[in-house]
């Protein structure tokens, strides 16, 4: 769990229609399945048109708050590499930053009144503190045949660091997605833990 074992703290963000709502869930529920305390709470903001999505998900043996105070993030599951470098201030000195390499230009950007951050910015934002990991999701999803289960992709890539046993994930995937895509699913959350061993 955390570093006392009290609390671990989940941040997922994306942008709009990336599933971060989803995933969200999903971690929430694996919580409940370990029969801990589960608070979570989520921001949609201009989510239909593109915008920042965020959720808080909290797990513990007693959870007061479902909101994540800043420099409390364990895991920061970011779907997009922008929406990673919002929210990175948030996590804790040794917190992991699970970020899916891909990106999405923000109307800013494609505007042309802003720039997309290179890679050497996002270096020195990131500093030496955090563990990040920059997963190849939406190409793990499309090699399966179906880039939305890219989501999936990246909770393959979390559960590695957790002690929840692989099955409940799946349990829990299997009851979350529509039943036609569940062998989908669990493929791609196979490939994420795989893509981190």
């Amino acid at each position: 769990m955390t570093r006392n074992d009290l609390t671990t703290n989940f941040l997922l963000t994306g942008v709009g229609g990336q599933g971060t709502l989803l995933a969200a869930d999903i971690v929430g529920l694996v919580g409940i399945q370990l029969n801990l305390d589960v608070k979570k709470s989520e921001v949609h903001g201009m989510a239909q048109r593109g915008g920042s999505v965020i959720s808080h998900v909290r797990w513990g043996q007693r959870v007061a708050s479902p909101l994540i105070a800043a420099g409390e993030v364990d895991y920061l599951v970011a779907f997009e590499r922008l929406e990673a470098l919002r929210y990175a201030s948030l996590v804790r000195p040794g917190g992991v930053v699970l970020v899916s390499d891909y990106r999405i230009a923000p109307v800013s950007v494609s505007s042309g009144s802003d720039t997309y951050p290179d890679a050497a910015a996002e270096e020195q934002a990131y500093g030496d503190s955090l563990r990040r990991f920059l997963v190849p999701a939406v190409e793990i999803a499309q090699q399966l045949g179906q880039v939305r289960v890219n989501n999936i992709v990246m909770l393959g890539a979390l559960s590695h660091f957790l002690p929840a046993p692989v099955e409940a994930w799946l349990e829990v995937i299997s009851g979350r997605v529509p039943e036609r895509t569940i062998a989908l699913n669990r493929e791609a959350f196979a490939a994420g833990r795989a893509h981190m061993q």
